[in-house]
């Protein structure tokens, strides 16, 4: 992956846990590395094939000191946050951020922190048979990409489905998504659990009616024996409403354990059904 690299970048801000910290400021000295696609910059010798480094160090600058932060922890956050949303070519960034001026009372060059954040492609199964569904399904769309963290890509057509494993209920809306986050799978899904609850799922009979579901099918290409998160999502393979969306977005994606594509996953399941 190319690279663009922004070395001991100075800038003045009033980030410190003490109040001496926030109100006289200190020097802090930034490095970035961001992994970008310049192939059609370098082909096209076109400024707007790239990343401006002159402006992207104006708007490290400015965001750094937009806000004071007590930690510096949290400070990088929100700056490598910022720069991934506003330019969508960048797939990583590594940051380094150095403080000089420390308040430890001990002789050194300055304490640092480094961070390293990357998009990661998560395909999630949507669906809701309670309520108004299909508003339910876009208020959650809108919770999702007004997140500092996950963005959706692409959205599958709906499918009215019946009830599985639970009959006695109404028939489900169902779709998927394809989102790219900077959440690791634990934290995305527990990002998704309070978005279900935003949407007040209640978890009362096993499989039973929900105003909303969001399942993590795949992550990246990851085979996850978490006890807390397997992915991918068990038993997918079995499910005609999660493999009617998935084959709307991602029909050619290849299942890491079973070692077949989406598409054939669904003739598979269609063929033993008749």
């Amino acid at each position: 992956m190319d690279k663009i690299y922004i070395k001991d970048l100075e800038v003045f801000a009033n980030h410190g846990y003490f109040e001496e910290e926030k109100s006289l400021g200190q020097k802090f000295i930034l490095t970035m590395e961001v992994d970008l696609d310049l192939s059609k910059a370098g082909n096209d010798d076109d400024l707007n094939n790239t990343v401006h480094y002159g402006i992207l160090c104006d708007e490290i600058e400015k965001e750094f000191t937009r806000k004071s932060y007590d930690l510096i922890e949290k400070a990088s956050e929100e700056l490598i946050k910022f720069i991934m949303f506003k330019y969508d070519e960048i797939k990583t960034v590594r940051l380094e951020l150095k403080k000089p001026w420390a308040p430890v009372k001990k002789h050194l060059d300055y304490v640092s922190i480094k961070m390293e954040r990357t998009w990661h492609e998560a395909i999630i199964a949507v669906g809701s048979n309670m309520g108004d569904k299909k508003k339910n399904i876009l208020d959650a769309f809108s919770s999702i990409n007004n997140s500092n963290h996950t963005k959706i890509l692409e959205i599958a057509n709906y499918y009215e489905t019946e009830p599985w494993g639970y009959e006695a209920q109404d028939k489900f809306l169902n779709t998927a998504i394809k989102v790219k986050t900077i959440l690791s799978p634990k934290k995305l899904m527990r990002y998704l659990l309070d978005v279900e609850l935003e949407m007040k799922r209640e978890r009362i009979i096993k499989y039973g009616p929900r105003t909303l579901d969001l399942d993590i099918i795949f992550y990246d290409d990851i085979v996850s024996y978490d006890k807390d998160i397997i992915i991918p999502h068990p038993r997918m393979e079995e499910r005609i409403f999660v493999l009617d969306p998935l084959c709307d977005i991602v029909p050619y994606k290849v299942h890491p354990i079973l070692n077949k594509r989406v598409v054939e996953l669904k003739d598979n399941l269609l063929q033993e059904s008749k």
